[in-house]
């Protein structure tokens, strides 16, 4: 009989042990600030309650070049799982060997990305789309502003804030205004472009706005600026309506973020598990519904009061911006820049 109890006892044990094991956990690098505020809420705070076995710990970063940094200096040694970051910055990164192929052994959705999502020659896909808009004060601004000609319009002058290249957003700018001249491929000539934005200069009341784009135009610092439509739409709801977005009716470009999965990665098949369910439509459709960047799954079905605040249904309307060739002429077009725009503000 107290064979059969001890039996029963050492079952018990056992199973409470297994049951309780501890969880695996995925490490995932991303965008710090109101980003990872809103993806833990609408991506990985719902994975883990699908899959109460792993936890996703956030480690936030300010910008894509701090991440790269950290990753190469782990190489040898990983402690990150997954990686969020820009698309050029995620080639250099396959190119040092830090990532594995995300492919359909990885997660069947990648069948179901839209072509932009892929870039040659980068191991990761694309997870998340933005595009450059117009933003602008409401209380000066009286009437969304329906062209990128109203960052040239003679009544804002003064009242205009760009950031400057080297940043994105200065160079996708550029990209745009090459378009607007009728300049041709931006690849290797946008001195139309250059030539454009030289004409806004003097108007322009700074190419560094401080702390970001979107806090003085919200305050009524200045009237009209440019900056990414996922942040403008926060901002937007945060400032009372007092920050306006707009997409231009010639079109964008846009910005794309890749999910990588880290090369001898500590977390193995969780964290495979983590990007198949953040390429998913279930989980595309969340964020697009918190923070407003487009999806990059094709069969994503997204609530039409937040469809209205991306480019998703714009897609037409993007200018095919291929971010690798463009990593190879940014230093000249930030030349140029320095040239020929910033010397002829105020």
């Amino acid at each position: 009989m107290m064979f059969a109890r001890l039996s029963i006892a050492v079952s018990a044990l056992t199973i409470a042990a297994v049951t309780s094991a501890p969880a695996e956990t995925v490490t995932l690098t991303a965008y710090s600030g109101i980003f990872q505020e809103h993806y833990t809420k609408a991506v990985i705070e719902p994975f883990m309650k699908k899959y109460p076995d792993i936890t996703v710990q956030f480690y936030g970063m300010p910008n894509s070049a701090q991440m790269l940094g950290t990753l190469r200096a782990q190489k040898s040694s990983p402690q990150i799982d997954v990686a969020i970051l820009d698309v050029s910055v995620a080639k250099a990164g396959t190119d040092e060997g830090l990532f594995d192929k995300v492919d359909e052994s990885v997660s069947p959705n990648v069948k179901d990305l839209y072509p932009n999502a892929h870039a040659e020659g980068v191991a990761g896909v694309g997870v998340t789309f933005d595009n450059l808009v117009i933003i602008y004060n409401t209380d000066q601004v009286k009437a969304a502003p329906t062209s990128w000609d109203a960052l040239w319009d003679k009544q804002y002058e003064g009242k205009v804030i760009i950031q400057a290249a080297p940043d994105i957003q200065g160079t996708t700018f550029t990209i745009i205004s090459n378009k607007l001249a009728g300049g041709g491929d931006y690849k290797t000539d946008v001195s139309a472009g250059i030539a454009k934005i030289g004409e806004l200069a003097p108007g322009v009341q700074t190419w560094d706005p401080k702390p970001d784009v979107y806090a003085p135009i919200a305050n009524g610092q200045a009237a009209l600026g440019i900056g990414w439509n996922a942040r403008a739409q926060i901002y937007s709801q945060t400032s009372g309506g007092k920050l306006g977005v707009a997409l231009p009716k010639e079109g964008s470009g846009f910005q794309i973020n890749t999910i990588n999965l880290v090369k001898n990665a500590p977390a193995g098949d969780a964290a495979k598990k983590f990007i198949d369910y953040a390429l998913s439509p279930e989980a595309q459709a969340a964020f697009t519904s918190e923070m407003f960047y487009a999806p990059t799954n094709s069969k994503t079905v997204i609530a039409q009061d937040a469809l209205k605040r991306t480019a998703a249904d714009d897609m037409d309307k993007m200018i095919d911006i291929d971010w690798l060739a463009v990593a190879k002429v940014r230093d000249g077009i930030t030349e140029q820049w320095r040239r020929r725009i910033i010397p002829l503000s105020r």
